[in-house]
């Protein structure tokens, strides 16, 4: 039997996932549009592979708010570069985050940092790495926050804090049009599954089929989503697991494939933060808190997600 939590994909409007981390070596500093247009299918494949190359790369955002804070501290909070937010992220999950037209960021995630970053008085800066890199970057201190449409896990809280949720993601299977494969359980008839590193997905996936899952000798893990589109769509693997509304652009930027009609797992998304700054965690729950409150947080997410 497959992991399949009976959750609709209600997007929840509480508090996400901070994570310190990763180094920007080679960072490129250049004003991002806070208020990022909707994706659209012309960018979902070509941008998601741009912003997910292995290099790292940062982006400021200055937002509207005044910055402030000491070397160490913002408010009561502290950060790891004086009035700034860092936010580590992995540019390749539209509708949560892709790599814009002028070289910025857009989505979810950023639409939603941003807002909380200039409400607390801070500058955003986006720095896009590997999604393999994004917690533990929070968790090396390098990041303040960890936003790439997280999951909060049980194996992740080890390593870092989560905020309250913001949104409920659902893992969905892509296969083509033509597929044999009909449901989930299609999956454990020796198909080969392509997954993007790190994510729930491949660790649902690549897990025993005692615990509900089809080993690791059935799963590739690819570095982003877009990797493993390309895969499936050149026959290297049957059918690819990824998050619901990235699985939806990437659809929609490739005629010849389909969604199944059925959903793998439902899951929560989070902000990921240092365990040692408890304080951070608690002003982004009251932001987080604060923007559901008004409407903020359903807007952001009206504004990327279309209702059918």
């Amino acid at each position: 039997m497959k992991k399949k939590l009976a959750l609709a994909l209600t997007v929840l409007m509480t508090a996400g996932l901070a994570a310190c981390g990763g180094s920007a070596s080679s960072s490129a500093s250049s004003a991002a549009s806070s208020a990022a247009s909707s994706a659209d299918a012309s960018s979902s494949v070509e941008a998601a592979s741009a912003g997910a190359a292995g290099t790292e790369k940062s982006v400021v955002n200055s937002g509207s708010a005044a910055v402030s804070g000491s070397a160490v501290a913002s408010g009561d909070f502290k950060t790891v570069e004086a009035g700034k937010l860092h936010m580590a992220t992995n540019a390749a999950f539209p509708p949560y985050e892709s790599t814009s037209d002028d070289g910025g960021f857009e989505g979810i995630d950023i639409d939603l940092a941003q807002k909380i970053a200039d409400d607390l008085g801070l500058e955003l800066v986006v720095d896009d790495m590997d999604f393999s890199s994004v917690i533990t970057s929070v968790q090396s201190g390098k990041e303040d926050i960890a936003m790439a449409g997280l999951t909060v896990t049980d194996e992740r809280k080890q390593n870092v804090d989560f905020t309250d949720t913001y949104a409920t993601g659902v893992q969905v299977v892509i296969v083509p049009e033509d597929s044999d494969i009909k449901s989930v359980d299609d999956l454990a008839n020796d198909k080969m599954i392509g997954c993007q590193e790190g994510t729930t997905g491949y660790i649902y996936c690549s897990d025993t089929p005692e615990n509900g899952g089809y080993g690791e000798d059935h799963v590739v893990a690819y570095t982003n989503g877009a990797t493993a589109i390309q895969a499936l769509l050149a026959g290297k693997v049957d059918a690819v697991v990824i998050d619901s509304q990235p699985a939806q652009e990437f659809v929609k930027a490739n005629p010849g494939l389909k969604i199944l009609d059925t959903e793998y797992v439902s899951e929560d998304y989070a902000i990921g933060v240092n365990k040692s700054n408890p304080e951070l965690r608690d002003a982004l729950n009251a932001e987080l808190k604060k923007l559901k409150d008004d409407g903020t947080v359903q807007e952001i997410l009206d504004k990327y997600i279309k209702a059918e």
